[in-house]
């Protein structure tokens, strides 16, 4: 949506009700008027906005992850017993069963997308065609990002722990300048030098995580899981800090790994 549009949009429609009354069939299957995940339904009844703006599978893929928090927390909210309007827990448990509605259609309008986030997420909600999908886009430009690299290496790491790790490696050097890394890679790096032994380099992706204020075991338990001389620790977390530093630069390659 260009951002004359948005103004556009933003000026007629100011709140969430505004909305609702201009386009009452984005609201009427929620709980409307109930303090429960009132922010939950205005993401939703807003990306149904967009979709209805721009019915595209990444517009739709919004929806429905918004559509899954709403109902998670609706499932929470509808065993509150109100202590007013006790009307109120019945309009709950229908919006509940109006969001399993919609999380199905939407998963079925999605079913046939070639969008790889989507096969992805297919994938993980366990449909085995969406898995053979992913992987026939391996080594393509569709899975060139970090989440999709890293989803690909979650595939191997109970086969091939060095692919694993050369995924792992490829998908930090796809991060842009400022772009939050994943925990997850710097930690499956850690864990899968650990296991193998190779504690220098083991150390070193700890130090790596610690240096992008990830959450890594202290510097203490590292120095008990990992004794060696200073010269080495020392040489190991300057190694650490460089990496860290070119992963918030953007600038990040395998070369720049000194311990193998």
């Amino acid at each position: 949506m260009s951002l004359f549009a948005l103004s556009g949009c933003f000026e007629r429609h100011r709140t969430t009700d505004q909305l609702c009354e201009a386009h009452p069939q984005l609201c009427a299957d929620t709980n409307i008027n109930d303090g429960q995940c009132r922010i939950q339904r205005a993401n939703v009844i807003w990306q149904r906005y967009d979709v209805m703006q721009t019915p595209t599978d990444q517009e739709k893929f919004k929806e429905l992850k918004f559509t899954t928090a709403y109902q998670q927390c609706l499932e929470y909210a509808a065993r509150i017993e109100p202590t007013e309007l006790k009307e109120r827990k019945t309009h709950r448990t229908r919006a509940l069963l109006n969001a399993y509605a919609s999380i199905k259609r939407l998963n079925d309008e999605l079913a046939d997308s070639p969008d790889p986030d989507i096969i992805y997420y297919r994938w993980s909600q366990g449909d085995q065609h969406a898995l053979r999908q992913f992987l026939r886009l391996e080594g393509t430009p569709a899975l060139e990002t970090p989440d999709l690299q890293l989803a690909l290496a979650t595939f191997y790491i109970a086969k091939d722990r060095a692919k694993t790790q050369t995924l792992l490696l490829h998908a930090l050097s796809l991060y842009k300048a400022n772009q939050s890394v994943k925990p997850e890679i710097i930690q499956t790096l850690a864990t899968l030098s650990h296991q193998q032994g190779r504690r220098d380099q083991a150390f070193l992706w700890s130090m790596t995580g610690i240096a992008l204020d990830m959450p890594i075991a202290s510097e203490e338990k590292l120095a008990f899981l990992y004794p060696m001389s200073d010269t080495q620790r020392a040489a190991l977390t300057a190694q650490a800090l460089v990496i860290a530093e070119k992963l918030r630069q953007g600038a990040f390659n395998a070369t720049l790994l000194t311990v193998q």
